[in-house]
């Protein structure tokens, strides 16, 4: 059992401890917010013996082995060299960081204290995801693909109204890209690697950020397509176009269904299982099992795509002078 302790106390943590606490892996033993209010609040309503308002103290606590982080993503780096440097392993929520320089300095400090720095990202960890990736090969020779991830957010209308909510704000490293893109950009990276060249055509804001775009990643046969916003709603499915057949996936994330559809008889099959309704408990279980048994092969696959990831957003922001505060 890991014992962990949270920053944050938004919507998200709670689904990550009640994952954790399906996982049966991890024991929720402190909170930490701002104020000593809200962290007792939390605490309280999770049965977490400490809280915790100070985020230094929170760091030096013997009882803690790992910390799960969700606050403003651009404080994200701070918070996370503050614990790496007291021998805590981090599961950062997506996106981990701004930028590749904030990545590489954090995981040389993990690696120098002896523990692990995880992106909490959970399409990539599900049943579902491990199925589509091994049936790739029934689609043949791919020729396109197209990964929508399109869901209007209720802080755009306090946007419209006036207001700079953090996902909407450069100041705080948001942005349709980072905020939702990361999970098809996450599915394609690790269905079909490294692309081998990246462009984005955002839509604007006044803030200085993406409210939606479309990235475009080339493979060398064939090109992968990915949409993302936050201003604007879509009930499309992720389509995975081969020469032999289709696949149909009713989202990118958590991949509740895939389906594929042979291209020459036109027959259909499912292939996807049933997952949790929480579906953050297979990443607590990936990430469990990977700090339990030391696990440096699947360690370094998660590293890997991260570095991948977050090298695609910074090239394709900064191909848009989509520059955030903490990179100025």
């Amino acid at each position: 059992m890991i014992n962990f302790a949270t920053v944050g106390t938004g919507w998200i943590t709670e689904s990550f401890i009640q994952a954790a606490s399906l996982s049966k892996q991890f024991q929720l033993v402190g909170v930490y917010s701002r104020t000593e209010e809200n962290a007792k609040k939390l605490a309280d309503q999770y049965k977490a013996p400490y809280f915790y308002s100070d985020l230094a103290e929170m760091a030096k606590s013997k009882e803690i082995q790992a910390v799960y982080i969700a606050s403003p993503n651009s404080v994200h780096f701070e918070q996370t060299l503050t614990f790496l440097k007291n021998k805590k392993h981090v599961i950062c929520e997506k996106p981990i960081f701004s930028n590749t320089a904030e990545l590489a300095e954090a995981y040389r400090t993990a690696e120098e204290n002896g523990v692990y720095l995880f992106e909490a990202i959970r399409n990539i960890h599900t049943p579902n995801f491990n199925i589509l990736k091994e049936k790739l090969p029934l689609a043949g020779k791919l020729r396109s693909t197209m990964l929508p991830y399109i869901q209007y957010s209720s802080r755009y209308d306090l946007f419209l109204q006036g207001e700079e909510p953090n996902i909407f704000s450069a100041q705080y490293s948001g942005g349709a890209l980072v905020d939702l893109g990361v999970y098809p950009l996450y599915l394609a990276v690790g269905l079909f690697g490294d692309p081998h060249k990246v462009t984005y055509h955002p839509v604007m804001l006044r803030s200085g950020v993406d409210g939606s775009g479309t990235l475009v990643l080339e493979y060398k046969e064939f090109v992968c397509t990915i949409l993302c916003s936050k201003i604007s709603h879509s009930v499309l499915p992720c389509e995975i176009h081969g020469e032999a057949g289709t696949f149909v996936l009713e989202d990118a994330a958590p991949i509740s269904e895939i389906k594929f559809i042979d291209s020459h008889t036109k027959a259909s099959q499912i292939l996807s299982v049933e997952q949790e309704e929480q579906n953050m408990v297979y990443e607590c279980l990936n990430i469990a099992q990977i700090i339990e048994t030391k696990n440096d092969e699947e360690y370094n696959r998660l590293k890997k795509w991260s570095e991948i990831v977050l090298r695609i957003t910074e090239e394709v922001r900064k191909q848009n002078n989509i520059i955030f505060a903490t990179e100025k």
